[in-house]
């Protein structure tokens, strides 16, 4: 029987791919993760994925906000927040727990919940605890929603400043000195563990960094010159953090290079160099984000340097089996050699920030970075790989 003349089924068009930008958090650094997410609902290609914004406020709660990049600026000095941009202040928006759903649902008190449809990739842009941590890339490895960045093993590694040291030593990656207090041994006996950072102090010398362990953006961070301001800068980092790292100064130029997943890999960008800014005693979250101390792009260093540093980076990334990207910072140190200081698994990432400079320096525009995340979140699946 010929099928010429039966009436043909419309074909049904492609739907295109979309991915949920999550911000904001229950941490500190709830105001740049906001500025993040405005600059990637900005640059995500609108004729290519449907986008859904969720801020996370910072009492935890799932919002569903504004599609409103120009409302997530740095404004008079002032980071942005998620409360200003929900849609409800009681509202919350729901995750799948079922792996074989990814319908994403909005509920308010009194009314019926509501389909927001399904999510085919989370852009999780947050930063600090309660999200690059680990935590949200697991229950988004329970719901089995794909997600930009690093997977949960990863995650803490790389916001945990103590274990991503450790992991970085055991594949032969030099580190400065550290010492670390962790929150029973401060509550156990205060002054044992003063004694061990002043002993600390007396053997690798005056400043010292004194950080929350596991916290970015240099928030709660304080460079102290002298034994007067110890406990000061201990007070400031335990607001953050219960368990606190204290590192030596390492004398040199501060250097940091990107990594990017590329579907042959990761691969590095040109290095940038951070300058000591003229008004910071480093480079602080003031400096960084408020007064934008400008970075060099590409950094001044030999081209042998310049390869070293660079595959360096790409160790950093595989040593800790990151995904999607990284930010690895550095310490040309005056005996040539580097040092690293840290990885971001998800680092600043506004158009002014050194992550996305690096890589236009390297010929991948903003979009483009953009884009090669999600494409590569929409090539992994959830799960153990």
């Amino acid at each position: 029987m010929s099928t010429e003349n039966l009436p043909q089924s419309p074909e049904q068009p492609l739907r295109k791919p979309r991915v949920a930008v999550v911000f904001g958090g229950r941490s500190s650094e709830h105001g740049i993760s906001t500025v993040t997410a405005g600059a990637v609902l900005r640059a995500i290609d609108r004729t290519k994925y449907d986008v859904l914004p969720i801020g996370i406020t910072r009492e935890g709660r799932w919002a569903l906000t504004a599609d409103a990049p120009e409302r997530m600026a740095i404004t008079d000095r002032r980071t942005p927040n998620v409360e200003d941009l929900a849609e409800s202040h009681e509202g919350a928006v729901v995750l799948p727990v079922d792996p074989s759903s990814r319908e994403v649902v909005y509920s308010e008190p009194g009314s019926v919940p509501k389909a927001l449809g399904e999510v085919d990739v989370v852009f999780p842009v947050l930063h600090g605890p309660y999200g690059e941590d680990g935590t949200l890339q697991g229950l988004l490895e329970l719901s089995g929603v794909p997600y930009v960045g690093a997977g949960v093993l990863a995650s803490a590694v790389g916001q945990d400043k103590e274990y991503m040291k450790r992991v970085f030593t055991s594949f032969g990656l030099k580190v400065g000195p550290y010492v670390v207090i962790r929150p029973r041994e401060w509550e156990r006996d205060e002054s044992a563990a003063r004694k061990k950072i002043i002993d600390f102090a007396g053997e690798h010398g005056w400043p010292l960094f004194v950080k929350p362990a596991r916290a970015g953006s240099s928030i709660g961070i304080t460079k102290v010159d002298d034994l007067a301001g110890l406990d000061e800068a201990i007070a400031e980092a335990q607001r953050h953090d219960p368990k606190i790292i204290v590192e030596a100064a390492v004398r040199g130029r501060e250097i940091e290079c990107g990594v990017l997943e590329f579907e042959d890999g990761p691969r590095a960008s040109v290095p940038a160099e951070i300058p000591p800014p003229d008004a910071h005693a480093y480079y602080d979250f003031e400096a960084k984000y408020i007064d934008s101390t400008p970075g060099i792009v590409p950094a001044p260093l030999t081209d042998e340097q310049t390869a070293e540093v660079r595959r360096l980076a790409v160790e950093a990334f595989e040593a800790t089996s990151c995904e999607g990207l990284v930010r690895a910072d550095f310490f040309l140190a005056e005996d040539g050699e580097f040092v690293i200081n840290e990885i971001n698994t998800m680092p600043g990432f506004t158009p002014i920030s050194m992550y996305p400079q690096m890589w236009q320096a390297t010929g991948v525009t903003y979009g483009e970075l953009v884009d090669r995340l999600i494409q590569a979140a929409l090539r992994r699946s959830t799960g153990l790989r």
